[in-house]
This record gives C-alpha cells, sequence and structure tokens, in this order.
C-alpha cells in the first residue's frame, strides 16, 4: 500500500469505529462508565495499515481497562477476512489485539484456505470461533488468560463452499483421512505463525477448539 493511499484508508477506518458491534463472550463492564477516546499508537497504526492491505474488514476499538488485569488495548473487530479468491465470513469473534488479527489473516489464507483447496477440494467460505476478549483464568489456574487481553481466539469449525461444515469436536479424528490430513496441516501451519498453539492433543478443555495466541515463544499443542 503506498503512503499516500495510507491516511486515507486509516481515516475511513477510524471513522467507522461506531458501525460493528462488540465481541459476544461474557465481559466485566469497564472501569469507566464512558467509552475512551479513539487514540491510535503509532505501533498500532502500522498494524492497521498492514491488516488492511490483507483486505481484511475491520474495525478499530477504543482502549478499555477492565480492571483485574482484564483489557482491551490496540484491538479491533473483524468483519471478514479474504482469502486468494474470496471473503472469508466470521462468527462468535469478538475483539482481538491488531497483532493477532494481523497473524489470523495471514494463517486464514495461506494456511487454511489453500489447505481445503488443495487437500478437501473446496474453498473456504467461513471460520467458526468461540470467541476471543474474555476476563478469565487460564483453566485450572490462578493466571490471567491470553483472553483476557483479547490476545487468543478460539476457533472451533470451518465451512467450505461445497457445503462441508468441519468442526473439531467432531472432525479432529475422523474417519476420512483427507480430513485428518487437513486438520494436521491447519495445526502445522498455525504453530509457525502464533506464539502458543493448543489443539485436542493437549487436553480435555481443547478437545472442540484450537487456542491460537499471539504470546508465546512456540508452545505448539
Amino acid at each position: 500500500m503506498s503512503s499516500a493511499r495510507f491516511p486515507v484508508l486509516l481515516v475511513l477506518l477510524l471513522s467507522a469505529c461506531q458501525m460493528i458491534p462488540g465481541g459476544q463472550e461474557p465481559q466485566r463492564k469497564a472501569v469507566s462508565r464512558s467509552a475512551q477516546p479513539l487514540v491510535v499508537r503509532p505501533e498500532t497504526r502500522a498494524c492497521l495499515a498492514d491488516l488492511g492491505s490483507k483486505r481484511a474488514a475491520f474495525t478499530p476499538l477504543p482502549d478499555q481497562y477492565y480492571g483485574a488485569g482484564c483489557s482491551t488495548l490496540g484491538t479491533v473487530q473483524l468483519a471478514s477476512l479474504h482469502s486468494d479468491n474470496a471473503t472469508l465470513a466470521l462468527a462468535g469473534l469478538g475483539p482481538v489485539t491488531c497483532p493477532l488479527a494481523d497473524t489470523f489473516a495471514g494463517w486464514a489464507r495461506f494456511g487454511v484456505d489453500r489447505a481445503a483447496r488443495q487437500i478437501l477440494g473446496s474453498e473456504l467460505v467461513k471460520i467458526e470461533t468461540m470467541g476471543s476478549y474474555n476476563c478469565r483464568n487460564v483453566a485450572g489456574s490462578a493466571r490471567r488468560s491470553a483472553h483476557a487481553t483479547a490476545s487468543a481466539i478460539d476457533v472451533s469449525g470451518f465451512v467450505l463452499a461445497d457445503g462441508r461444515r468441519i468442526t473439531v469436536s467432531g472432525n479432529w479424528a475422523d474417519n476420512a483421512p483427507k480430513v485428518r490430513r487437513f486438520f494436521q496441516a491447519i495445526h502445522t501451519s498455525a504453530c509457525k505463525r502464533f506464539g502458543t498453539v493448543l489443539g485436542p492433543a493437549y487436553n480435555a478443555a481443547h478437545r472442540d477448539h484450537l487456542h491460537l495466541e499471539i504470546n508465546g515463544s512456540g508452545t505448539c499443542k
């Protein structure tokens, strides 16, 4: 994207900040009753430009502090992503940090859609999630989850152009070798992009989704 076009793009993005509703996960009420003004940090501005270059549809969100270690800082609301050839719909997704959204956009196009076409013979049209921001701890611990800062997405399933719906809970250990290969491929691709990836092989708490986290140093399970 040329530097001449970026200011125009950013103005359009910022002017749309009230058009897309927030996420649907349970959230703590903000400490302040009034929304914080939209202030875009320089590092976030660069991320927004990169995300826009991937043809993602999104809205930058104001920073919010919810207390108890929970916040949504430098986040966006993703409306859709883009594959090589088409728009990719999203379901169940709330606020995510811009770096997470940017990484997720690359994975959706190069990791998931291409695996779907090459292995399953049909394009990806939709990614289903179990949400992103959620003010909670890691299960069974006193440590805040990456979800508490909108730094993780839980992916639960995929819809293909031929009408097939493939879910982590129902198809991770599918009888069809190609479906298993598809999951193996997208899991491997995720591990190359995200800091932490946890799936059904990790524990029972992840039996129905892939936890994709921007933080971490290469945990892949």
